[in-house]
């Protein structure tokens, strides 16, 4: 799949840091939504 920027992203699940699954439409209504992807925590990347 490939987006360009403006494009709205699909729903998704990932598990967040308590453990319990989240889900970006679990924010559907939330004024903003911030995605941040990084690399693993002490790595060189």
């Amino acid at each position: 799949m490939s987006l360009s920027v403006g494009d709205q992203a699909p729903d998704f699940k990932l598990p967040g840091t308590s453990g319990a699954e989240v889900s970006l439409s679990g924010f559907q209504g939330a004024q903003n939504v911030v995605l941040v992807f990084y690399t693993a925590d002490s790595t060189s990347g």
